[in-house]
């Protein structure tokens, strides 16, 4: 097996990896086990992003093309409006009251924008 394609297989199974972690975390009970599949987590996607990184430096990977702002707003704007969706499901189920019924604790993004000569925003 080439070395490149070593490393993508490692990668890709780095990405598992993180993902096995996440729901055994997030379905455990337990603080101390799920601190651990947390502790488990970070390490791996440590690994993953400095493999990525070595492997970027290697020229394995395009640099990714730029995103129009107006294509990103869309996105937000459609994350924002399933998320008020959810929110009215849960308030309706659970009578606006009950362990849901929170605001929530991840801050707004602001997003870094530049203006290109043309007038198009690019994330």
């Amino acid at each position: 097996m080439a070395d490149e394609d070593l490393l993508y297989t490692i990668l890709a199974d780095l990405k598992r990896t993180v993902r096995e972690y996440t729901t055994a975390a997030t379905e455990s009970n337990c603080p101390a086990v799920r601190r651990v599949f947390n502790e488990l987590t970070m390490d791996t996607l440590r690994i993953q992003g400095d493999l990525y990184m070595q492997m970027s430096q290697m020229n394995m990977y395009a640099p990714p093309g730029k995103a129009l702002r107006q294509d990103v707003d869309k996105q937000i704007q459609s994350a924002q409006q399933t998320q008020q969706k959810l929110q009215q499901f849960v308030r309706e189920k659970t009578g606006g009251a009950g362990a849901y019924n929170h605001g929530s604790n991840v801050p707004q993004h602001q997003a870094n924008v530049q203006q290109h000569n043309n007038g198009s925003y690019y994330m």
